[in-house]
């Protein structure tokens, strides 16, 4: 579990219905389920105070600053290409 507060990590779901795997594709399964069989959404999500589930962005488009402090680089990249001083 995360210790930042409000917490957040990947969104990962395990249920009765959750699929065995990939067929014939035994890569691909092992990258969808961890060890213990919960399915790994690939996407990064915050728990809000209030309980609710807040999706930030894809694990992939995310990268750790030396301060500990995660950022999604395109959603800046987004704020700069707007600035007429920027190239």
């Amino acid at each position: 579990m995360s210790t930042d507060n409000p917490p957040r990590g990947e969104i990962q779901f395990m249920a009765t219905t959750n699929f065995k795997g990939y067929f014939r594709n035994p890569e691909r399964t092992k990258e969808a389920h961890d060890e213990e069989g919960w399915i790994c959404t690939g996407d990064v999500g915050q728990i809000n105070p209030n309980g609710s589930l807040k999706i930030i962005d894809r694990a992939k488009n995310i990268f750790k600053l030396q301060q500990g402090e995660y950022i999604a680089p395109e959603k800046l990249e987004n704020i700069y290409v707007q600035c007429s001083l920027i190239a």
